[in-house]
């Protein structure tokens, strides 16, 4: 069986994953990359998007990142996220109003809407509800 590899997740306000995976799947900024032990040392900026990870148990995870960095080493992932929340930890519907809220902003025909921090917000909620739909919870 392959070695496993340890798995960090953090934010500036806190440790959101600490775990041992079998494999770690992540939002590169040119594309999704995946990492098993014993990969090539690498660092990457991050999108918005999932990470995916199975544990040891073989069990898949999710967490959304909101950007960062990640580091890829032969035995460890360490994620440097702007912002992180598991798939438990996610409010569908807080993400559904934001998603409506950066929609009524967009469409509106204010000239002192911000359209890029508005595309921004959109695509975080509709990730986070994405992640929530993919993964069959019943959030």
């Amino acid at each position: 069986m392959a070695e496993n590899i340890q798995l960090e997740i953090v934010t500036p306000e806190k440790y959101v994953v600490s775990e041992s995976s079998q494999i770690v799947m992540a939002p590169g900024t040119l594309g999704e990359f995946g990492v098993l032990s014993g990969h090539t040392p690498f660092l990457t900026s991050l999108q918005v998007g999932k990470v995916r990870y199975r544990n040891e148990k073989g069990d898949e995870h999710y967490v959304f990142v909101s950007g960062g960095f990640a580091e890829a080493l032969p035995d460890k992932v360490t994620i440097l996220a702007e912002s992180a929340e598991r798939l438990e930890n996610i409010d569908y519907e807080r993400a559904k109003d934001a998603y409506e809220r950066a929609q009524q902003r967009l469409a509106g025909d204010k000239e002192d809407v911000d359209f890029a921090r508005a595309r921004a917000a959109m695509q975080r909620a509709l990730t986070r509800m994405n992640i929530v739909q993919g993964s069959g919870s019943t959030h």
